[in-house]
């Protein structure tokens, strides 16, 4: 019987994570090391699989310790673990638990890196006293993943908390990234929030006028100091956000709502202003859900990649 290590892996669009967990839930090596996605991305799983066997070795860790690997990855992951374009990574059809299985010499199970996110801050993270809990990634773009029963909800072709694409405005006349209008992402994402500040930065004396690399770091800094039209812009993002959340608990009713990501770190500001705009909206019977900001950080993805592996195994045995 193996002592129960398992395995998180993170494959980002820049770089990709990879840790080595104990049974309960400690994280005891990591390392990181950059997505290679030239030629298609035909290196990058490789890549990771050698990168976790190098970091067993140095750990004295043998294959026989190792219950199996979680692996996350930026597209839907059907249930027979392939993946059906990840455009991030340049990848067509590809069988993720397959390959990583040879590679690695163990059992792995693949997911939707924002459900993998998900189930971490339900494991050990902001949600690890919630049975249910819905997190919603808010960075470049907009990922989400529900967690019922500690367990992720999938949907049939691994695309549910698809919550960025959302339609929150239909009258929007410039189009997502998806090709549709309207969508939550181009709202609430740190390219949405820069959007709606430069909608408004032609016909205000905002101290963010002239800036040469805006961010929504430095809208959320210049709202602190009282400018007017970074308020603006945090208050439309909390509202759409808020408003967003009250119709994802008005049909889940999950205990938690999560808020992760680069734009989370707003911390408060942000966090404040979405229970706000959540409470004008929410169905009554639905108020009780707690919107949270995620507490694993960048590291949500391979803690839930281990609990994917350790799950696993337990329906292995």
């Amino acid at each position: 019987m193996s002592s129960g290590y398992s395995i998180g892996i993170d494959i980002g669009g820049t770089t990709t994570k990879i840790g080595i967990f104990s049974r309960d839930g400690r994280l005891r090596f990591k390392a990181e090391i950059p997505t290679d996605k030239t030629e298609s991305g035909i290196r990058i799983l490789p890549n990771a699989a050698r990168t976790a066997m190098s970091i067993m070795s140095a750990g004295k860790i043998s294959l026989e310790d190792v219950v199996g690997a979680g692996i996350g990855v930026p597209g839907p992951v059907r249930n027979d673990g392939t993946v059906n374009r990840c455009v991030n990574l340049g990848w067509g059809v590809i069988d993720i638990e397959g390959t990583m299985a040879k590679l690695m010499h163990m059992p792995v199970k693949a997911a939707n890196d924002a459900n993998l996110a998900a189930l971490g801050e339900a494991w050990m993270g902001a949600g690890r006293d919630s049975e249910s809990l819905v997190m919603i990634t808010l960075g470049t773009g907009v990922g989400g993943g529900i967690i019922e029963g500690q367990k992720i909800l999938k949907g049939c072709e691994g695309a549910a908390g698809e919550i960025g694409h959302i339609i929150v405005n239909p009258g929007e006349s410039e189009a997502c990234s998806c090709g549709r209008h309207g969508c939550l992402e181009q709202y609430v994402s740190a390219k949405g929030i820069v959007r709606l500040a430069k909608k408004r930065m032609q016909c205000s004396d905002s101290i963010l006028s002239g800036e040469q690399r805006l961010s929504a770091k430095k809208i959320y800094d210049a709202a602190r100091l009282g400018d007017s039209l970074a308020k603006d812009v945090t208050d439309e993002a909390a509202d759409y956000l808020g408003r967003a959340i009250a119709n994802i608990s008005d049909i889940l009713n999950p205990e938690a709502v999560i808020l992760g990501g680069g734009v989370s770190r707003a911390g408060e500001d942000l966090r404040a202003g979405v229970q706000k705009s959540f409470e004008k909206y929410v169905f009554h019977a639905c108020k009780n859900t707690k919107i949270l900001l995620a507490y694993l950080s960048n590291d949500a993805g391979i803690y839930g990649g281990a609990r994917l592996a350790l799950e696993n195994a337990k329906s292995l045995a």
